[in-house]
């Protein structure tokens, strides 16, 4: 058996740094559902299991580095996990973002439900498409690709390089209007539909005032509102996954 060096304990740790970093903002691996012992495990579970992949490039890379320079590495490595994890939690966020929107728009804002994944609670619409949004992210493997990213992140951003703010605030907005923009195409037909529902009952309004059409009209637009979900809910939640799948992939 070979005994582990302290050298290989070190660059463990550095691995550790990224890889951690990231999984700690990762949609899916940071619930607050999850106990901060599971999360801490499975960050150390993923590092100890790309040891064997990674080990020969970061050695090459920090060999002779002064103590001062291995702290900035380690900074460094920190920034770039937690940017990765950041880009990552974007489209979730923004997932979460317009299903609100969508609660607004076919009338169940006004039904707060319980907090599942955040700490403040979101209409019942808005839980159900995150939750299974983030369920998807593992029954469809996504997961798997999330560590084959972070692989791959080390030739795309090498250690020597070190952390650019200007380069992770570029890649960083790119990955904000990405995942902004995909939500609002899944969510568009939710978007026309409130346009369009309001717009109607806005004319009937100032057609026949004596009537209360606001109060009237909640039943209808609440149950076209499910209708439309009804029927576009599978294709709302399979673009979403293979959106960000696509930014995975690409990232």
């Amino acid at each position: 058996m070979t005994p582990i060096a302290s050298e290989t304990i070190l660059y463990t740790f550095i691995l550790f740094c990224r890889i951690g970093g990231c999984l700690m903002v990762m949609p899916g691996f940071s619930s607050s559902r999850i106990p901060p012992q599971v999360r801490l495990f499975i960050a150390i579970s993923a590092t100890l299991a790309m040891v064997p992949v990674l080990l020969p490039t970061l050695q090459a890379a920090v060999r002779d580095l002064s103590l001062p320079s291995m702290a900035g590495l380690i900074l460094s490595e920190t920034a770039i996990g937690v940017l990765i994890g950041l880009m990552g939690r974007m489209f979730f966020l923004a997932l979460q973002f317009m299903a609100t929107a969508i609660a607004q728009f076919i009338g169940f804002a006004a039904m707060p439900g319980v907090p599942i994944e955040d700490h403040e609670p979101l209409p019942s619409i808005g839980t159900l498409i995150t939750i299974t949004a983030t369920m998807l992210l593992f029954l469809t493997d996504q997961h798997w690709e999330v560590f084959r990213a972070l692989v791959a992140s080390y030739a795309a951003l090498p250690i020597v390089a070190r952390f650019s703010i200007e380069n992770g605030m570029a890649q960083f907005s790119t990955a904000l209007a990405d995942a902004f923009v995909l939500a609002l195409q899944i969510s568009s037909p939710f978007v026309i539909y409130g346009l369009i529902i309001n717009l109607l009952f806005g004319l009937a309004n100032k057609l026949i005032p004596q009537i209360p059409i606001y109060f009237i009209s909640m039943p209808f637009v609440v149950a076209g509102g499910i209708l439309l979900m009804y029927f576009t809910i599978a294709e709302f939640l399979t673009l979403f996954t293979a959106g960000f799948a696509t930014w995975l992939a690409r990232g």
